[in-house]
């Protein structure tokens, strides 16, 4: 990687020089002493994401700053700036250093600042011993003299071209200089993966405009080159993806489907996992087009071929999360089959359904379409709507807006529902007043006011355990099972005082909750991989939603799946753990061992007066990846606040077969896509932008707007780790 860096400073070095003087000039009278200054191209260790990602950062950092500016832009007489040009009567050595004020340089490469005499010989030693720009190729470089009439006509280009529409010769003025050309092609790159743009975005006129009158000379890059410089940037971060999921010790892969503007359906496929480290890692692997009528058949092949694609083997999958109950249904017996995948569906989507059974009652949703009515109304009809802005403004309530539901987004039709009774009284006077109002609209009755003011508290109570599940330290399915529980029982109580429609309500709400995640089945309930992760999550081990038995029952299945594992006596019995080569047993077949082990039995020390008074002591023959599990089962409960990965690490040593199968369990999310996006009230800026984009580079402009930062953080993290250990 550092032949790499080098090669790449070595490049931007030699576009910077320029032709200069074959006449030496006198060395100063008095020289800064230099202090010592760090290589050129600093060696890097083998890390575990080694990046070259902002190898074209050192050229903008040195081009950057105002102070350079200044020496490049010249301002004339007449206010304007003769930017594009560097002048050439100066040395070339002017490349490499930025002057300040009279009497100091400093170096554009290590920052360090010289003092300067009217001359540059001292300037040109820095560069030959410091960074290895060798004497031989800067003698050798001429000058390349501009006379002064030539010089005033590059000026009088400079105005003109400020002055000239993008369709005329506006980026053929001048040349601008290679280093600053190479940055903002890539700046310009990295607009497009950062803010989800299409490729043809350079075409569009106001784009142009911009762009030509910060940089006049520069020279857009056609579709073919931005598409080709996008192609090397994907196949670079997708080479250290692909390392980067090489550590994983198990991966859980997230399929969502969507739709283009275009009617075009795509497969998003998303790698989850926890690293060595215990960082959540969500990398997305790749979004491919997918016919409407076989989106969700053969998913298992289309798995396997992005898996391939990242030299990852289908046992490398701990479980497959689906974005829709239809996909979880419609793949989940095929994946169990064909790969051994478990599948578990998206608790938005689940959640959503829940609640659409709850509010399917006729009575709330007569009330639900009378509010749509009103809202409706008020957004049609200007005067209304000024009217209702005129009294908000006379009671200090500018700020309340009302809102209409989206029927795929349950979290608004809350929204509406809390909008109506903040602005009850504002909008039956409105009504009142005018005299098409109520004719036009039909308001809510009484008793609907009462339902709709009965009816916020119970969804209030579901929109608070979004939030909770969008925190970062409950993203992971552990916190899912404590949380529907949570709900299931508080909804409970809130409709113990209320009407027989809200009861009802609530009674279809806790039905599905149950029915959807098998609350009432006990041995679903132990089957289940968020029952699992809230056990290995320190928050939760208590288990407080269980039954005694069923926490007892647990205990045991966890025990048992350690003992599989670690033991290898059926490697295959669990459905999610791969073991790795370390674990491996050490010689010797079953026979063999069983017979050590009546060896050992047959040889076994007279009992002690503890074991004759007391019995038989259970920890001496209990296994060591047991005895880890009673102490950790033991442990005292962290506070919820807690990032349980965060616990995991710093306990990692003290109970290292429980981690190995933590780190696998709670590295499953509770949603397909981020709890952001998953439990969002509209649609979210990645869903609009990635609509409009053209199917060529769809993949690659997601793939590196996702994973570009993330890695980008990951190997900060690691150089940081570096440091702290040396």
């Amino acid at each position: 990687m550092a032949d790499v860096n080098s090669k790449r400073v070595s490049q931007f070095l030699q576009k910077c020089v320029k032709p200069e003087d074959k006449g030496g000039e006198a060395r100063p009278k008095e020289e800064a002493t230099e202090e010592p200054s760090l290589p050129l191209v600093p060696q890097t260790g083998q890390e575990e994401i080694p990046m070259v990602f902002s190898a074209y950062n050192m050229a903008a950092a040195n081009l950057g700053p105002s102070s350079r500016r200044k020496r490049e832009k010249g301002g004339g007489q007449d206010g304007t700036s003769t930017a594009l040009y560097v002048d050439r009567r100066k040395s070339k050595v002017w490349n490499y250093y930025t002057k300040l004020g009279d009497a100091y340089v400093e170096c554009n490469v290590c920052k360090k600042q010289l003092s300067f005499h009217n001359s540059t010989t001292t300037m040109r030693e820095h560069l030959v011993r410091k960074h290895s720009i060798r004497d031989t190729l800067l003698s050798q470089l001429k000058d390349d003299q501009t006379s002064e009439s030539d010089y005033a006509a590059q000026e009088n280009a400079v105005k003109r071209s400020r002055q000239t529409p993008p369709e005329s010769s506006l980026y053929h003025a001048a040349s601008c200089s290679e280093p600053r050309s190479d940055v903002i092609l890539e700046l310009v790159l990295e607009m497009i993966f950062r803010d989800l743009h299409p490729l043809s975005m350079v075409k569009d006129k106001g784009f142009g405009l911009l762009l030509g009158y910060l940089e006049p000379s520069f020279t857009l890059p056609s579709l073919v080159q931005l598409s080709s410089m996008l192609w090397h940037r994907y196949n670079v971060v997708k080479q250290h993806l692909e390392r980067y999921l090489q550590t994983a010790q198990a991966i859980v892969v997230c399929v969502e489907f969507w739709v283009s503007q275009l009617s075009q359906t795509y497969l998003t496929v998303t790698a989850s996992f926890i690293d060595g480290e215990w960082r959540r890692a969500r990398c997305v692997m790749e979004t491919q087009q997918v016919h409407e009528d076989q989106a969700e058949g053969d998913l298992g092949e289309k798995l396997q071929a992005v898996l391939s694609e990242f030299g990852l083997s289908s046992k490398s999958v701990f479980c497959v999360m689906h974005d829709s109950p239809r996909s979880t249904a419609a793949n989940s017996q095929q994946l169990k089959n064909a790969y051994g995948w478990s599948s578990l569906c998206c608790a938005a989507r689940t959640l959503h359904l829940c609640i659409k059974a709850g509010l399917e009652v006729e009575q709330v949703q007569e009330a639900l379409s009378t509010a749509r009515g009103i809202v409706r109304y008020f957004q049609q009809d200007a005067k209304a709507t000024c009217s209702l802005n005129s009294k908000l403004e006379a009671i200090n309530k500018t700020k309340l807006k009302l809102v209409m539901d989206v029927g795929s987004r349950w979290i608004t039709t809350i929204e509406m529902c809390e909008s109506l009774l903040d602005l009850k009284w504002a909008i039956m006077s409105v009504l009142e007043e005018h005299p098409k109002g109520t004719a036009a609209v039909q308001n809510l009755a009484d008793h609907q006011w009462k339902l709709l003011q009965d009816l916020v508290p119970v969804m209030r109570t579901i929109k608070i355990a979004t939030s909770f599940l969008r925190e970062e330290q409950n993203m992971s399915v552990s916190s899912l099972m404590p949380c529907i529980h949570g709900i299931v029982a508080a909804i409970g109580q809130q409709s113990e005082e209320a009407g027989a429609v809200i009861k009802t309500v609530v009674g279809n709400i806790r039905s599905e909750l149950t029915r959807r995640w098998g609350l009432s089945e006990d041995e679903k309930v132990l089957e289940s991989p968020a029952v699992i992760a809230s056990f290995l999550d320190p928050r939760f081990k208590e288990m407080r939603f269980l039954s005694p038995g069923l926490r007892s029952e647990l205990h045991k299945r966890v025990k048992n799946m350690l003992s599989q594992v670690f033991n290898h006596q059926s490697p295959s019995a669990t459905q999610f753990w791969m073991p790795n080569s370390d674990y491996k047993a050490e010689g010797g077949d079953a026979g063999s061992q069983l017979a050590a082990h009546k060896d050992r039995c047959s040889s076994t020390p007279p009992q002690s007066m503890y074991d004759i008074l007391l019995g038989k002591d259970p920890t001496e023959s209990m296994p060591e990846i047991h005895q880890q599990l009673e102490n950790y089962i033991v442990e005292p409960l962290c506070k919820r606040s807690t990032d349980p990965l965060d616990w995991w690490k710093n306990n990692e040593h003290r109970f290292p077969a429980v981690a190995r199968l933590s780190r696998q369990y709670l590295a499953i999310p509770a949603t397909a896509v981020l709890p952001d996006q998953a439990f969002a009230a509209g649609e979210s800026s990645l869903e609009h932008r990635r609509a409009v984009l053209a199917p060529e580079n769809l993949d690659q402009i997601l793939f590196l707007h996702q994973n570009f930062d993330f890695l980008g953080s990951m190997r900060n993290s690691n150089e940081a780790r570096n440091r702290n250990l040396h």
